[in-house]
């Protein structure tokens, strides 16, 4: 049976001398814990509960932020098993911190199993959409005003999230053509805020795969909390949309960057002015060598809407390269910057593809271990917590040194400074016990209590 234990080292010290021990394991020191307890100590998990809603109808004596953020750490640690949760923190002084864990009576701790009904009892209750929201609150209400980070630059993006083809049980799955081949899926729509090293994504939409890019992030652009007067929102071709841009720079005063399609008229006349002119600059990215960029201005009429007296102006940084004689046009609503500043703000949009590629690849986004969408969107916003922590603990002067590293390489390179710890079980208490002051205690304890001790004292 499980056992539900609250950290009380005074107890457990008093059932030791006593013989009194149920389980006892060893503490092994690891960055994700690091991370997580970093997270404890600037107050991101107690604020859990403020966007989650606790809908238990009954056994509530785990407080909700520690088990989402067991669900959070599970996540970070590749595991993406529902009954991988209540054993995903391993650290001693993390658990003393969380102050519960939970342990199986029946089993071999170290085996870390138990039954899957409290975590999955508590997803049930929930619809996608209330995860989604929960997310977006979490983010935007606790976690950016904690840390007292106001990004000004945000990069608008979906992503596709695959499943088996060939399994129809997916719930609200749809199949769509990409170059020519199948995809059954969904679509994950994105606003990522840029920090110093890395960025954040502060709010989400998730839909169907066959739902157009703009189409899903549609009120989401028009109404996110996240754009404020001043801000910068990079886009890409999928969100070309003259009305929408003119309402970001007019309603809300949100400046918008976004390539032209080589069939708009604004695309050709953009080019065909920068050759007229002839007054090419050099790339300011030095990777791109055979690359020549020019400004051009007043564009606004090139491109209308259905009210053209109510375009707002644009203008361009037209790229000319020179080694397939290819010409690109970046378009912005924000008219006094260069072509060298509209370049080198466009360019950072390949963050949120790096974001992407990392959270699918490595993190394990789309290792769905049900079939149901609750459960699915569940997994999506624990791993994207997660992630987040990640590029948070970056930002901070103790995650500094991975600055700019991915987590598969810095976990490859980390070691701990800090000490083994050893867990000790007695009833509804746990004690973390650093090793030097358990070997102490072991030497001082009857020959009756070292035995029970022994096993314990095997692992290291």
């Amino acid at each position: 049976m499980l056992q539900l234990s609250k950290n009380n080292k005074k107890k457990v010290l008093e059932k030791i001398k006593c013989g009194s021990i149920d389980a006892a394991d060893v503490s092994l020191p690891n960055l994700i814990d690091t991370i997580v307890l970093k997270m404890k100590e600037i107050n991101l998990i107690d604020k859990l509960s403020n966007s989650f809603k606790d809908k238990r109808s009954g056994n509530k004596k785990l407080p909700l932020d520690i088990l989402i953020a067991l669900a959070i750490t599970a996540k970070m640690k590749l595991k993406t098993s529902l009954t991988d949760v209540i054993f995903a923190v391993t650290d001693g002084e993390l658990l003393s911190e969380l102050g519960w864990n939970i342990w199986d009576t029946d089993r071999d701790i170290s085996k870390g199993l138990f039954t899957e009904g409290v975590i999955r009892n508590l997803v049930s209750k929930y619809e996608s959409k209330e995860l989604i929201d929960s997310y977006n609150h979490y983010v935007q209400n606790n976690v950016m005003p904690s840390i007292d980070i106001c990004p000004s630059i945000y990069i608008l993006d979906c992503t596709k999230l695959k499943v088996n083809l060939d399994n129809k049980n997916y719930e609200n799955s749809e199949v769509i053509s990409v170059d020519g081949e199948p995809l059954r899926g969904y679509k994950l729509g994105t606003l990522r805020g840029l920090m110093d090293d890395s960025g954040i994504i502060e709010e989400i939409v998730y839909g169907s795969v066959k739902t157009h890019d703009l189409e899903l992030c549609k009120d989401m652009i028009l109404k996110s909390n996240c754009l404020r007067n001043g801000d910068i929102l990079i886009n890409d071709r999928g969100f070309i949309s003259r009305d929408i841009i003119n309402d970001l720079k007019l309603k809300r005063g949100v400046d918008t960057y976004i390539p032209s399609k080589k069939n708009m008229t604004i695309y050709s006349e953009a080019v065909s002015i920068a050759r007229s002119q002839g007054k090419w600059l050099k790339h300011p990215n030095r990777k791109r060598k055979t690359q020549e960029i020019q400004l051009v201005k007043n564009l606004g009429a090139m491109w209308e809407s259905n009210n053209p007296a109510g375009d707002v102006d644009l203008c361009a940084c037209v790229v000319h390269d020179k080694k397939d004689d290819k010409y690109y046009v970046f378009l912005t609503t924000d008219t006094s910057k260069t072509a060298r500043q509209i370049i080198n703000t466009y360019e950072l949009r390949p963050e949120i593809e790096e974001d992407f590629r990392q959270i699918k690849d490595f993190w394990k986004l789309e290792d769905f271990k049900s079939t149901k969408y609750n459960f699915i969107t569940f997994h999506i916003i624990m791993t994207l917590i997660g992630y987040m922590y990640f590029q948070l603990y970056k930002n901070m002067e103790e995650g500094n040194k991975y600055s700019g590293k991915s987590l598969p390489v810095v976990l490859k390179n980390y070691k701990s400074d800090k000490q083994k710890s050893v867990i000790v079980y007695s009833g509804q208490y746990f004690g973390v016990f650093p090793f030097i002051e358990f070997i102490q205690l072991y030497a001082g304890c009857s020959a009756k209590v070292r035995k029970l001790l022994d096993p314990t004292l095997a692992l290291v």
